[in-house]
């Protein structure tokens, strides 16, 4: 359905056709730099001309897997609400895409590399509002073939496929579409906005200063070692590995809480920056995105792209459900995964966030057997629900 253009009415002095092209193509661009730092979402929303150096990956609808009771929601008429709600109706309406940030080292975003950030992004194509779910990497999850690890092993055995796979399974999913971007994306829109202001606090400084001499050899650049506290100006380097941190207090439920806190201040920096400048940035940012989305799939997006807005981020699994352990099973040690105690609770609260009112929704039979398999492998317990299945 095609975006009708504004009249363009106002009671206002009126702009030129040049000054209305050039404050348009700086909102759009405005929007995709917060896209880039949330995994680039809709980078590849704006500067549709540029797709040739974005690379494109082709996923087939037979290698999507959605848990049967999901299936069978999606083929339903659009119009037969009622009978959908039980069985994944509460998602329509919805566009749900798999956002990847990988440790991208020679500009490989395929299979062989962990997936280090893991979001869901849910658009309701009424509101237009974004809601983000951070799965946490070291989740112990099916990893979309039957076996079971750290969910960010998913991405490195398969790539996105495999990795989209993941996640259907295990949340009651119908994800088919997929953004990746590298941490250098992330690293070259810092620098190219002039740097973002971070408070960090002394134990946050300690580790940054570590993990930039690994982040600084991934990237092949040079970094400048942080030296104080406080509210600081971070490079590239700096907030990436600001982003990376997970040994302190809150691990890696608060090394997501960091990343969103980068996303803002970016989104925050953008906000002054001009239409050329941000433009500069997706020239140089593109190379290093892959995605799945056709021109077609990021036009209809693109139509109302000014609308959409990120109103609620949160983290799976959810703080009530779940524990941390080691984990030994099928002959292998996991080590310390973030267990999600049980899944099938997991999952409706997610499902709850993501759509509001899931109807008489209830998790698949797959994701049960999923739960029961996960409390087996990490001899946890199925917690009391307040009488819920």
């Amino acid at each position: 359905m095609a975006a009708k253009k504004g009249s363009g009415a106002s009671g206002k002095k009126r702009m030129t056709k040049a000054q209305r092209k050039r404050r348009k193509q700086k909102k759009i661009a405005i929007l995709a730099i917060e896209a880039v730092v949330v995994v680039v979402l809709v980078v590849a929303l704006y500067f549709v001309s540029k797709l040739d150096i974005i690379h494109r990956e082709d996923i087939s609808d037979e290698d999507i897997i959605t848990n049967e009771e999901m299936e069978e929601g999606l083929l339903v008429d659009a119009e037969d609400v009622t009978i959908n709600d039980n069985i994944g109706g509460h998602m329509e309406g919805y566009r749900n895409i798999a956002l990847f940030g990988v440790d991208a080292r020679n500009n490989n975003l395929g299979k062989g590399v962990r997936s280090d950030t893991i979001i869901i992004a849910s658009i309701n194509e009424n509101t237009k509002e974004v809601r983000l779910v951070s799965i946490y990497r070291d989740t112990y999850l099916n990893l979309g073939n039957d076996s079971y690890s750290k969910c960010n092993e998913a991405y490195a055995v398969g790539g996105a496929k495999q990795a989209i796979n993941m996640i259907n399974m295990n949340t009651d999913l119908n994800i088919t579409d997929y953004v990746t971007v590298g941490w250098a994306a992330v690293a070259d829109t810092v620098d190219a906005l002039g740097g973002i202001q971070i408070d960090v606090d002394a134990e946050e400084l300690k580790h940054l200063n570590n993990y930039q001499v690994e982040t600084s050899q991934s990237l092949g650049r040079s970094y400048k070692r942080l030296e104080q506290t406080g509210l600081v100006t971070l490079d590239g380097i700096q907030a990436v590995s600001y982003c990376r941190i997970r040994y302190t207090a809150g691990d890696d439920y608060k090394r997501t809480e960091r990343q969103r806190e980068v996303i803002q201040a970016l989104a925050d920096k953008a906000k002054a920056a001009t239409p050329d400048k941000l433009d500069q940035i997706a020239n140089k940012v593109f190379p290093q995105t892959a995605t799945s989305l056709k021109l077609t799939e990021i036009l209809d997006l693109l139509k109302d792209i000014t609308s959409y807005n990120i109103v609620e981020t949160s983290g799976f699994p959810s703080a009530e459900y779940r524990s941390t352990g080691v984990i030994k099973s099928g002959g292998r040690d996991h080590g310390d995964c973030v267990i999600p105690v049980d899944l099938e609770t997991n999952v409706m609260i997610l499902h709850q966030f993501l759509f509001g009112d899931v109807g008489d929704y209830k998790p698949s039979e797959a994701v049960q057997s999923y739960s029961e398999k996960i409390r087996s492998d990490s001899g946890t317990s199925k917690p009391d629900t307040g009488g819920s299945e």
